[in-house]
């Protein structure tokens, strides 16, 4: 037996029989178009926001990043350097070269003396070296 076929603008299969109700959407010719919303704006919009949002944190990131460097060198240089007592938590020192060149740390101030000054420094409780006032290395 042969089926009858049905055009295909009805809503049909052999399970459901006609089955239009269920569905969200218009299934017949007379029913509203359906349009699809234009989101190409929308995109654009929202991925220049999202790239601006990027960009944003990227250069917090960078900064961040760039005061870590700087904070572990000059760690790694105090730490390297010459000093003869265990410094103080909360203590203000000071970084100087020696006339040989070599790096020492001291507790006396720039103004009390003739030395080369690279900067002064405080110990953390973290026991890291906190900058208070550096000069520009050459």
């Amino acid at each position: 037996m042969k089926k009858k076929k049905k055009p295909d603008l009805v809503v049909w299969n052999e399970e459901q029989g006609y089955y239009q109700k269920s569905l969200t959407y218009g299934s017949n010719v007379g029913a509203p178009a359906i349009q699809l919303d234009d989101v190409v704006g929308w995109k654009q919009s929202a991925a220049s926001e999202v790239n601006k949002q990027f960009s944003t944190k990227f250069e917090e990131l960078k900064a961040e990043y760039e005061s870590l460097v700087e904070e572990y060198r000059w760690n790694d240089l105090i730490f390297k350097a010459e000093y003869n007592f265990k410094p103080v938590i909360g203590e203000i020192y000071h970084l100087y070269f020696k006339g040989d060149g070599k790096i020492f740390l001291s507790l006396i101030a720039p103004h009390e003396w003739k030395m080369e000054y690279i900067g002064s420094f405080k110990l953390s409780s973290t026991q890291k070296w906190k900058k208070v006032k550096a000069t520009k290395r050459k």
